[in-house]
């Protein structure tokens, strides 16, 4: 019996003569190490078709050419070597090879004062592209925060004087009896709103780049911040959070500055953009601040 050949769909149909700027596929699941740790992600692959006349690419080998990431961490390196690997298959066809891969990485955090600990999760993003002008490689991170808006304490501050003035007028202050008013009902009149809140952080990695620096930039971001989101707590770490978040007011635009000064200390970046979205509590809307840096010669930043 003669074996039969598969009939090519593709050459029996006709199309238009077009280039395209990229086609591939988005939604893929696989397996990533990052920071150490096995990770299910989500990955979009593509290459450009260049070929004006050709009806389209080859998917199943952007595909196979995945696996490479699911036993070594993933570092510009390992990325130029897939998608070298994406335009060797398509030579002829392609001349870019684009790459995206997202994810979540789990980082144990302790808390504020008792020896507890849990997991925190970072979404994060890793876009890369390969092109004749060589790798290029950017980085996301979306990191967790509390922030304490500035106006609101000011305004609790002056009902509390008012309350304070009018409660003790014409009254000698005695130590137990302010001490008493304080912990009375009285003492927390009015409270300041606080609102969960959100930075996230994208840059691009000079050339020289050899590993994806994630866990850095979450960690300049968080102590830029002072108020990361905590895990497991207990009542003293609940009031050391809410001592950390009286004393470190800001305003979104505060929150912005903070991690562009950061930023510019982080080693081995050809730029940065930073976006900070403050959940309002006390509106149904959200106070946002966006802040950009770009190299104007490719050199890296420099500490300020």
């Amino acid at each position: 019996m003669n074996s039969l050949t598969l009939p090519d769909i593709a050459a029996q149909t006709t199309t238009a003569r077009l280039p395209l700027e990229r086609v591939g596929m988005a939604g893929i699941a696989q397996p990533v190490v990052l920071l150490g740790q096995r990770l299910a992600a989500r990955v979009a692959a593509g290459v450009s078709l260049d070929d004006a006349a050709a009806r389209g690419i080859h998917m199943s080998r952007l595909y196979l050419a995945l696996a490479a990431l699911e036993s070594e961490e993933l570092a510009p390196a390992l990325l130029a070597r897939v998608l070298g690997e994406f335009l060797a298959s398509h030579r002829g066809l392609s001349a870019r090879a684009q790459l995206e891969i997202r994810g979540e990485a789990l980082l144990r955090r302790p808390a504020l004062v008792s020896p507890l600990a849990g997991w925190k999760g970072y979404p994060f993003l890793v876009d890369a592209q390969l092109d004749a002008d060589g790798l290029r490689v950017e980085l996301e991170v979306a990191i967790g925060y509390s922030s304490t808006c500035p106006c609101s304490a000011a305004l609790a501050r002056q009902l509390f004087q008012q309350r304070f003035a009018a409660d003790f007028a014409g009254q000698a202050l005695e130590p137990g009896a302010v001490l008493e008013w304080l912990g009375s009902s009285a003492g927390s009149l009015a409270t300041p709103h606080s609102q969960r809140s959100t930075a996230t952080l994208r840059v691009t990695l000079a050339r020289e780049a050899t590993t994806l620096p994630l866990l850095e930039l979450i960690e300049r971001a968080e102590t830029a911040l002072g108020t990361a989101l905590q895990t497991a707590v207990k009542r003293a770490d609940e009031q050391a959070f809410a001592l950390a978040n009286g004393q470190n007011l800001m305003f979104c635009e505060d929150a912005a500055r903070r991690l562009h000064v950061a930023l510019l200390r982080q080693p081995v970046l050809d730029a940065f953009s930073v976006r900070v979205v403050h959940a309002e509590s006390l509106h149904a809307h959200d106070a946002v601040a966006e802040s950009r840096w770009r190299s104007a010669t490719g050199a890296t930043p420099t500490a300020r």
